[in-house]
């Protein structure tokens, strides 16, 4: 396997704490972990193999290595952490949300505070809640601080110097604090801690601190504010009662999360517990393909990225161990400002919580995993009718072509496996020219001579025929090599001509038995070597939806590739293949003779009062032989 050419390096990694970073030949990052010794646990992959496909695939892809020495396993932890948001390497485990969900924000930083609606919360002081679900419930909170406390909306700097209050102030939507004769900083300190308290969920306490208010409003006989008090303390009461009620009032300000793993992916709940209510559930989920062995490394991930953006609670219940606990305290610790405890309950209330949210990560998993697998199955279902195959078409492998009048002509291979695609099994193709038996075709200069009449076509005229050949004989030859895994059905983006092609390579190869078939693009029409005329169906079929799918797919995969290889292409010249003539050589030639053809066209003295006489002998000896 390549990682064992990376052995040397290996060996000589420190015994410190840090971060790797795996990368492919094309110098992506597709794995970062963490390690509290680098070199030990680094040297682990080299006894990887066989462990899953997974790290047998990580393990064939790796090429190079890259490492970051930390402090402490904390810092490594918050650096794996954010690489891996940064990056997002394909053989992480990535969780994923759907949707991004806004927050509330009170700014604490600012002397008058404000309430804001974000979208991620950020370091600096500000006191966030949330996420709601659904938003409107943030716009609705908003707009109840406005309504109850008088917290301020604008953006003004408050001096206190301002001749008369907006029109906020007038509706009763703000108490006025860029007036100091109407409302002071204390007043309204008071009326950012209420809104603080809601915020929250501490409506418990808010009522407590209301109505200790309202009595002292009145007791002073200031009756019209003890009547707005009473107006909050009243809404604050129906919201409580309209909330939640899932409660255990011992147990505090907690996150409870519930766990389930399968095959398809997992899924997560996170119940957010505030003054010993439920106030929020969050649900989310990973797809499957991270390099994860056990439940507990699905969870650590999921715990780790999930409070990328939020701030913790005092306690996190988990529904079983993590491995690197301590230092995920420590972590969130540090960005909460607070202790922060991580904690696998196993009896009592804490432990009933627990199950509850796995029971809700259980139903989460059948409803979006296997709603998305039934449909899959459905369209499967019908396409294995529709050509007539053996079996439902589990694994299906798409072709394209891509190329510009022949240049650069370029190949995709995508993978579809159980109606999910497996970008771990993309394959990418540069066309070298193999004629149909394998054997590399001369350039045309020496070919070996034909009748005028069936002449070579010139190189900037595409053949798809022959490309679409040799990619799927080097593909399965490929396979063949490795015992496997063969495909269910080929699908081919063309049409009868690419299909008879595709066939041609895969007689040569005694593979005719697998089963391909072409999609023509425009007409949407499927094509099959055993029937005459093309297969037709109907325009919301699931099955022609699925196929249009794994095609566009293969057609996006080809058409990145084929720009990538066109703009390397732009970025050489055919005086990189003389010896002696570096970048600097040739930017000076370039810039003397204005072009290629001007370089040509010159003489041995001019190359030589640019380059020197040495390299002026290789351009000329170079193209005299061209």
């Amino acid at each position: 396997m390549p990682i064992h050419d990376l052995k040397e390096q290996l060996a000589r990694l420190p015994e410190q704490p840090g971060v790797y970073l795996w990368r492919n030949a094309a110098g992506d990052t597709i794995y970062v972990g963490k390690a509290r010794a680098l070199r030990d646990r680094v040297r682990s992959y080299l006894g990887a193999a066989g462990l899953s496909p997974r790290h047998d695939a990580l393990l064939e892809e790796i090429a190079s290595l890259e490492v970051i020495v930390t402090d402490s396993v904390m810092e490594a932890l918050a650096l794996e952490n954010n690489l891996i948001k940064q990056r997002t390497p394909k053989y992480n485990i990535l969780l994923r949300d759907d949707k991004n969900y806004p927050y509330l924000q009170l700014t604490t930083s600012e002397a008058f505070p404000r309430v804001l609606v974000a979208r991620r919360v950020e370091k600096g002081g500000d006191v966030y809640a949330g996420p709601f679900l659904p938003a409107k419930l943030a716009r609705q909170t908003l707009g109840l601080a406005h309504r109850l406390f008088g917290i301020r909306s604008c953006n003004e700097v408050m001096t206190g110097k301002r001749a008369r209050p907006c029109l906020e102030y007038d509706i009763k939507r703000c108490i006025a604090p860029c007036v100091a004769e109407i409302c002071s900083e204390e007043r309204y300190a008071v009326a950012v801690a209420s809104t603080k308290l809601l915020l929250e969920g501490r409506n418990d306490e808010l009522l407590a601190t209301l109505r200790a208010r309202m009595a002292d409003a009145a007791g002073a006989e200031r009756y019209e504010e003890a009547a707005q008090t009473r107006d909050a303390l009243r809404t604050v009461q129906v919201l409580r009662d309209r909330q939640q009620k899932v409660a255990t009032p011992e147990l505090g300000d907690r996150d409870v999360f519930g766990l389930k793993v399968g095959p398809s992916g997992s899924a997560i709940q996170v119940f957010a517990m505030r003054g010993g209510r439920v106030v929020e559930r969050v649900e989310l989920a990973t797809e499957p393909g991270g390099l994860a062995q056990t439940d507990a490394d699905v969870l650590q991930a999921a715990v780790q990225q999930f409070y990328e953006a939020r701030v913790p609670p005092a306690e996190i219940n988990l529904p079983l161990d993590i491995e690197d606990a301590e230092a995920i305290e420590a972590w969130l610790s540090e960005r909460a400002w607070r202790r922060v405890r991580i904690a696998v309950p196993r009896r009592g209330d804490r432990r009933a919580l627990v199950e509850l949210a796995t029971r809700n990560a259980e139903l989460s998993y059948r409803t979006r995993f296997n709603e998305i697998t039934a449909a899959h199955f459905d369209a499967l279902e019908t396409l294995r009718a529709s050509i007539g195959l053996p079996a439902i078409p589990r694994r299906i492998e798409c072709f394209d072509i891509s190329t510009i009048q022949g240049s650069e002509t370029v190949a995709s291979m995508v993978v579809c496996e159980d109606g999910r695609m497996k970008k771990s099994e993309y394959r990418k193709y540069r066309i070298k020219g193999l004629s149909a038996s394998g054997s590399r075709r001369s350039a045309p200069k020496t070919r070996s001579p034909k009748p005028k009449a069936q002449s070579p076509k010139p190189r900037t005229q595409p053949d798809d025929f022959a490309a679409m050949r040799e990619v799927v004989q080097r593909r399965y030859r490929k396979v063949i090599e490795d015992g496997g895994p063969f495909p269910d059905l080929m699908l081919i983006d063309g049409g009868k001509g690419q299909l008879t092609a595709a066939y041609d390579a895969l007689e040569s190869l005694g593979l005719a038995n697998l089963v391909a078939a072409a999609i023509a693009k425009r007409e949407e029409l499927l094509y099959a070597r055993d029937r005459q005329e093309p297969i037709v169906l109907p325009e919301n079929d699931p099955a022609l939806r699925l196929l249009q799918r794994i095609r566009d797919e293969a057609h996006r995969f080809a058409v990145t590739f084929h720009r990538k290889a066109r703009s390397m292409r732009d970025l050489r010249s055919e005086l990189d293949h003389v010896s002696g003539i570096g970048p600097r050589r040739r930017r000076a030639l370039l810039d003397a003779f204005g072009s290629l053809a001007g370089v040509r066209r010159a003489t041995r003295e001019e190359l030589g009062a640019v380059v020197g006489t040495k390299a002026a002998t290789a351009v000329i000896d170079y193209f005299s032989r061209r």
